[in-house]
């Protein structure tokens, strides 16, 4: 079985949960590789021991791994997706943060955890992403990464005016919104800034997206779901010459001529989940779903 490893330290006592599983790795049959950057940041930790000189580096992954690694929370996740892109390797998110709504293998759980999945006792959660083009083209947004596994959105940018964001549905005119900007979400991406900005909760294995406006001054400009084979196009014009654009935490800035074409990726992201884990289960813990003196 051949690993990658990716993480970051964001939290406190990361180094107690990272030296946890590269020791559970070290006690296996595997072959792990370690990003490149992740691993300068394990050595300098003097609080980590140095037991796995026989971990390789990778500064790119292919199609000979088994299974990667997100050590972290779920902003790692969505950067552990630029180096997995479409090579279908299953992605295993640890959380050694806070929420973890993605990263559903728990800190406290982490050696029972990778056991279990060390020997193949785990399911396949499928999630869809979305992809971005513009006209004319962008070279901020990089044709090997334009994708996002949970949302595309629009923002103003150096203004405290909104921006108006025309929006097609393929080919068709739905609406101007009026607001400080746009999110198309998938699934994935439906309980996290999609949610937060009053969007609906959509289970990861539903075929849709949701446009959700960024406090809009339209008041009856509502979050919309939609088909995920449905194409959406946004032109953004404002006070100010240019706008943002982000792709799960990448940011590029355009012009206000610019049109934006979003639609469904061809391929999808595979999450790693524990047979007694569910979407349902993690409403109800992370989101604190029942949480009612009544219950």
């Amino acid at each position: 079985m051949k690993i990658g490893i990716y993480g970051q330290f964001y939290h406190k006592n990361s180094e107690t949960y990272i030296q946890l599983i590269l020791d559970a790795l070290k006690n296996k049959n595997v072959s792990v590789f370690i990003e490149e950057n992740f691993l300068d940041i394990i050595n300098m930790n003097n609080e980590i021991t140095r037991n796995f000189s026989n971990f390789e580096t990778f500064t790119e992954l292919d199609s000979s791994y088994d299974l990667f690694f997100s050590i972290g929370g779920d902003g790692t996740i969505l950067k552990s997706i630029t180096f997995v892109k479409d090579l279908d390797i299953p992605i295993v998110g640890i959380n050694t943060g806070r929420l973890g709504f993605l990263a559903t293998i728990q800190k406290e759980e982490i050696t029972q955890s990778l056991s279990k999945i060390l020997d193949g006792d785990y399911l396949i959660s499928e999630r869809s992403l979305l992809t971005v083009s513009t006209t004319p083209e962008n070279t901020e947004i990089k044709p090997s990464l334009n994708f996002a596994l949970n949302e595309i959105a629009v923002n103003r940018k150096n203004t405290t005016s909104m921006i108006k964001v025309e929006t097609n549905v393929n080919g068709k005119h739905l609406t101007s919104y009026w607001s400080d900007g746009l999110i198309v979400a998938t699934p994935t991406g439906s309980t996290g800034y999609s949610l937060s900005c009053g969007g609906p909760v959509i289970e990861p294995s539903a075929k849709n997206i949701v446009i959700t406006p960024i406090a809009p001054h339209n008041l009856n400009a509502r979050p919309l779901v939609l088909p995920d084979n449905n194409k959406l196009t946004l032109k953004v014009s404002g006070r100010e010459k240019s706008y943002l654009v982000s792709l799960d935490s990448r940011i590029a800035t355009l012009e206000n001529n610019t049109t934006i074409h979003i639609s469904k990726a061809s391929f999808s992201i595979k999450l790693v989940q524990l047979a007694e884990d569910s979407f349902i289960k993690t409403l109800r813990k992370k989101l604190l779903w029942g949480e009612d003196k009544r219950n």
